[in-house]
């Protein structure tokens, strides 16, 4: 099977449409590039389920994801839908560590999205965030206050959590 085909399969339901995905994804059996190129063009649903098919898959294996496929997770986060957003932040915290170097984008458009006003958008934001300011890059000395300020202003507290444990892994 495809991916088409498994999008449009309508006896599966959306997360086994994922897992499907996720799996032929690590299992090498179709490549990361064609199902970002399916992604790129498919409509927001569709390309939705293909970035999350890429969270799953990065969970256990980060190093599938290539400078490409980072370069797309990074402008999806700017896309409208809010589980596009989502999925895509969880990429980026699952693989920020291996692109040290294409992270300013990637951090830009995670502190826009922490200011959405959906809840799973904020806390994918905040977990990416979190990933990238333990990796103490030189851009921390802007990154730490900012996030110090968004923690403050955070109502959620799970949200707010995930910023404050990160701050204090940094802070050792």
């Amino acid at each position: 099977m495809d991916i088409n085909e498994i999008l449009n399969d309508k006896l599966r339901k959306p997360k086994e449409k994922t897992e499907a995905i996720s799996s032929l994804l690590s299992g090498n059996t179709i490549s990361i590039g064609k199902l970002v190129q399916y992604a790129a063009l498919a409509r927001e649903a569709d390309k939705a389920s293909c970035i999350e098919a890429i969270e799953f898959a990065s969970q256990k294996h980060p190093g599938i994801v290539d400078t490409v496929t980072f370069d797309f997770i990074t402008q999806s986060l700017s896309e409208k839908a809010a589980r596009i957003k989502w999925e895509s932040a969880r990429v980026i915290g699952n693989t920020a560590f291996l692109f040290p170097d294409k992270l300013e984008s990637a951090v830009k458009n995670l502190l826009e999205n922490s200011e959405h006003p959906g809840t799973v958008v904020r806390w994918s934001a905040a977990f990416a965030l979190g990933q990238i300011v333990k990796l103490r890059l030189p851009f921390n000395t802007d990154l730490v206050p900012a996030i110090k300020a968004i923690a403050e202003r955070e109502e959620k507290n799970s949200i707010r959590k995930i910023y404050l444990d990160a701050l204090k892994k940094i802070s050792k």
